[in-house]
């Protein structure tokens, strides 16, 4: 482990061009504090394992929360276990601008995703601390607790308390992977369900949330540029349908005779594929899971079921989307002279950053000699939380080859170092702007 670490620091540092050192801002440091994470739950294949809720997310946190100490921030922790550190601004009683993503992780997963976003807050504060720069609101570097929601099938638990959008009939509900109640588990964290409620903020309290992402896909590499901009999180419908056919013997039923599940399905599932496009350049489904009835070799399947996940950036035509969807299912069970039926399994609206953010987010890159590039995002994050409630903006630095939630998962220091000095730029204009 030792040694796998070392060496991701000396990479990340090998390859670095120290010319990005300016502004108080430190690669070194940031290559150091990304290896010392790395280290908190690192699995056999050299990835990283710290589920929320988890003595190794804890771990993480305690890091941090020094380093927050040390760089001058004041520092807590509230009752969903989500870590903020303050930095006073000249007019203290204004709304404060949050910056920060999660330290957990899925559980075989890499050492950027979520920990970059607190890591390249805290670098700012630290760049500031080096100058004697001190903002005119306050801000606060944010760490919020089990973002991936690989624990309990149920993520965005921290930012979502912090919002107020949790209830605590549903925190109980939850079971991990082994078992073990949601009440049980945080109480072992030094938390309890009860408290939960508690950590919702008034959101009079908060000006804007900025995340910074790796970008979980190609598009900053195809455009050769490190750092771009999110223009919203895209929303989601879930979707699982049953296609009821007739199970049969494969041997003696004619090919003219059948009600053939899987048949069917497959058109649908091939269909499904060439139909976001008709409504949007942004629109994606994806049939993940498939279930066939009685599943047997020598037997007609007379049942499959499926899930279908749905996303886009606009509730128009992700409604749009839907509506074609379940018409082909429709459609094809005629076809086919079989049943199909669906129930909705998820909902969740998309959330757009707004025009204002994503000027002066341009504005950022452009005085950092960086192109824009817009991306939408198809996966969740707590910025997607937080703004149904406050204005947000996202920055999205280029990952090696898309790759994400694996050990693989890689982002040059230099692309790291120019999303700190962008976020730099970025927050010193918004704090003069919202």
């Amino acid at each position: 482990m030792v040694l796998f670490n070392d060496a991701m620091e000396q990479r990340l540092l090998g390859e670095y061009d120290l010319h990005l050192d300016h502004s108080g801002v430190q690669g070194k440091r940031l290559a150091s504090r990304l290896r010392e994470i790395a280290q908190v739950g690192f699995t056999a294949e050299m990835g990283s394992c710290r589920l929320g809720y988890s003595d190794e997310e804890k771990q993480a946190k305690d890091l941090v929360k020094q380093w927050m100490r040390d760089s001058g921030l004041e520092v807590r922790q509230d009752d969903a276990g989500n870590v903020i550190g303050r930095l006073a601004g000249k007019q203290d009683n204004l709304p404060a601008i949050l910056s920060g993503s999660h330290v957990d992780s899925v559980p075989n997963g890499g050492h950027f995703d979520g920990v970059l976003g607190v890591l390249t807050a805290l670098e700012v504060v630290e760049a500031w601390k080096e100058t004697n720069y001190q903002p005119s609101r306050p801000v606060e570097v944010v760490i919020f607790s089990d973002e991936e929601g690989s624990r309990f099938n149920a993520g965005l638990t921290g930012s979502k308390a912090m919002m107020g959008d949790v209830g605590l009939s549903d925190l109980k509900s939850l079971i991990d992977h082994e078992g073990v109640p949601f009440e049980e588990v945080v109480r072992k964290n030094g938390l309890s369900a009860n408290s939960f409620m508690d950590a919702a903020r008034d959101t009079k309290e908060i000006a804007a949330f900025v995340e910074v992402h790796i970008e979980q896909g190609k598009q900053l590499e195809k455009n050769n540029e490190p750092v771009g901009i999110v223009t919203g999180i895209t929303g989601l419908n879930g979707l699982e349908f049953s296609f009821k056919g007739k199970a049969g013997h494969a041997g003696n039923t004619p090919m003219d005779d059948r009600q053939d599940a899987m048949v069917a399905a497959s058109e649908f599932i091939l269909n499904v594929s060439f139909l976001p496009k008709k409504v949007s350049s942004t629109a994606v489904a994806t049939v993940g899971r498939l279930h066939v009835f009685p599943n047997g070799t020598n037997v007609i399947p007379g049942e499959v079921k499926l899930s279908v996940d749905i996303r886009d950036i606009h509730r128009e035509t992700l409604d749009e989307l839907v509506k074609l969807i379940i018409d082909e299912a429709k459609r094809i069970s005629t076809v086919h002279k079989v049943d199909a039926v669906w129930e909705e399994t998820s909902l969740a609206d998309p959330v757009l950053v707004q025009d204002f953010m994503q000027v002066l987010q341009a504005d950022s890159l452009k005085e950092n000699q960086i192109h824009p590039i817009y991306i939408p995002s198809g996966a969740g994050h707590d910025a997607m939380i937080v703004g149904r409630h406050v204005p947000i903006a996202m920055f999205f630095i280029r990952s090696k080859d898309g790759i994400s939630h694996n050990p693989v998962e890689w982002t040059s220091l230099n692309d790291c170092v120019t999303g700190v000095h962008v976020l730099k730029k970025f927050l010193e204009k918004l704090q003069h702007s919202i």
